[in-house]
């Protein structure tokens, strides 16, 4: 597999959506001051009747208020120097703290910028989109790093998982692999592959693979998924800006024209972190 070169996942402060730019000064002067009134403060101070570190503390505080929505995605976490005078904690135990959130993906490091609650996007099972269209409906701006894009011998899985039958000479398959991106912060890698005369030119496709499939009638209109749970290999932990060994998602989507004739094959690797797949179950 060829991999580009890895970037910084996140090099700019502002984002391509202009209603989502950061103002990072005035976000750490005055909304982020606003966000510790006097409730946050009593709800995010540690206590001395708890035995366990301040840091450790102060962290669990934090990731409870982000995870309970008291913090919005790219919303700018009030800084080191905030918490520690509102809090009266240390500015080594804030920063430790945040060191916490970020290493559990709640919250995204920018340098000379500050600290900002990441995406997380939470995807229903009971309905069959795009990452793209997921992404925009929830008002997040989608884009893919792209990794390969071209015409390749398909392996026999892939043959199998296509429904194409084996011939004398080697079946050729359209291969997109990319990073996907939500608002430039690194979400899932995707590899798929569809046979070579639904797309027999991979690199027409831009952005969102089910617009181009819907633009020429190929659109997909049901899916199988599987869905487990793994470890990051080194190539994918660099690639997604994780350590090596986090636990990721690992997807993989089968999905079929109206004719019944499968036209994807999708294998991708979601952050967890940034990932909820829900399910409504019913009984009866």
């Amino acid at each position: 597999m060829r991999l580009a070169q890895q970037p910084t996942l996140w090099q700019s402060v502002t984002t391509k959506n202009p209603r989502r730019t950061f103002r990072a000064s005035a976000a750490l002067t005055t909304g982020a001051g606003e966000k510790l009134n006097k409730r946050m403060i009593a709800e995010l101070k540690p206590s001395t009747r708890d035995a366990s570190p301040l840091y450790l503390q102060l962290a669990r505080k934090l990731a409870i208020a982000v995870r309970n929505g008291r913090f919005q995605a790219h919303e700018a976490l009030p800084s080191e120097r905030l918490l520690s005078e509102y809090l009266a904690v240390s500015r080594v135990t804030a920063r430790n703290a945040i060191d916490q959130l970020v290493e559990q993906g709640l919250i995204v490091r920018r340098r000379g910028s500050g600290n900002y609650i990441a995406p997380h996007l939470e995807q229903p099972l009971s309905r069959l989109t795009s990452f793209s269209e997921e992404l925009h409906r929830r008002g997040y701006a989608p884009s893919s790093r792209w990794l390969v894009r071209e015409i390749s011998n398909a392996s026999p899985v892939e043959q199998a998982g296509l429904g194409l039958s084996p011939k004398s000479r080697a079946v050729k398959v359209a291969r997109l692999e990319r990073l996907r991106l939500a608002d430039d912060v690194g979400m899932a890698y995707e590899a798929t592959v569809l046979p070579q005369q639904v797309l027999p030119n991979p690199e027409s496709v831009e952005g969102s693979l089910y617009e181009y499939l819907d633009g020429i009638g190929q659109a997909p209109v049901r899916a199988l998924q599987h869905i487990r749970a793994a470890n990051c290999p080194g190539w994918l932990a660099a690639l997604l800006g994780v350590p090596e060994g986090h636990a990721v998602l690992d997807i993989t989507r089968t999905s079929f024209l109206a004719s019944g004739q499968i036209i994807e094959l999708t294998h991708s690797y979601s952050r967890s972190d940034y990932y909820d797949f829900v399910a409504e179950m019913k009984r009866g």
